[in-house]
């Protein structure tokens, strides 16, 4: 779509394109949950050169799935979520060499602490790739955690979770346990020690570069819904 207007207004808490109220592409009114949220959707219109890329709006794009794809069966979404924590990275860990198990055990240890203690549940620790199933406890309260999320935040959880591939992770980030660089640092250890040993090429580096643009999106949006 090419840029058709010049003036971008935040109005009633939605996005106007010259006076006319921006709708998602399921044809409902955009309107967000906080005024800075709001701006700064209206700031990546405003940003537009002479055509949409959706690409470079990803606030826009969060928004319009909360709306569109999360708000008419947030449960269902939310369940979607959760079973990332059946098989959360942070509870596979590698058998060899030292080095990686220990960098694991010092970057994923805490995360899964701050769990255990926040939910009161375990964690059955895996040696290895073989899925291990977690506690019928562990799991529910997990998913409650994330089933009492609204449908914008859970918008912004899902490329922390599905970048990181760590429920844990992403929801000590949301409660504050944990920040964002200490988060995807976490999610890249094993893919930081192959680089360390083989090397990174390129198309290794862009997949690398678009998850974390995928994630600091997913961190910015949280962020603006305080």
């Amino acid at each position: 779509m090419k840029r058709f207007w010049k003036e971008v207004q935040v109005v009633d808490g939605g996005v106007a394109l010259d006076g006319r109220p921006i709708r998602t592409p399921g044809r409902a009114p955009l309107v967000l949950p906080t005024p800075a949220l709001a701006e700064a959707v209206a700031g990546e219109w405003r940003g537009v050169a002479e055509t949409v890329d959706p690409r470079a709006m990803p606030l826009t794009g969060l928004a319009n799935a909360a709306i569109d794809r999360i708000a008419g069966d947030p449960a269902r979404f939310a369940d979607g979520l959760a079973r990332y924590g059946e098989s959360d990275l942070l509870c596979y860990r590698a058998e060899s060499p030292p080095d990686l198990v220990a960098r694991q055990a010092v970057s994923w240890g805490p995360l899964l602490a701050w769990a255990q203690c926040r939910y009161d549940v375990h964690f059955e620790i895996v040696t290895g790739v073989i899925h291990r199933a977690q506690p019928e406890a562990t799991i529910t309260r997990l998913a409650d955690a994330v089933a009492a999320r609204t449908p914008f935040e859970l918008a912004g959880l899902s490329p922390i979770v599905t970048v990181s591939g760590s429920l844990v992770a992403a929801l000590a980030l949301f409660e504050g346990a944990a920040d964002a660089d200490s988060v995807w640092t976490a999610a890249q250890i094993d893919e930081q020690w192959q680089a360390e040993q083989w090397g990174e090429d390129d198309l290794a580096a862009r997949a690398r570069a678009a998850h974390r643009a995928e994630f600091d999106a997913g961190v910015r949006f949280l962020g603006l819904l305080r």
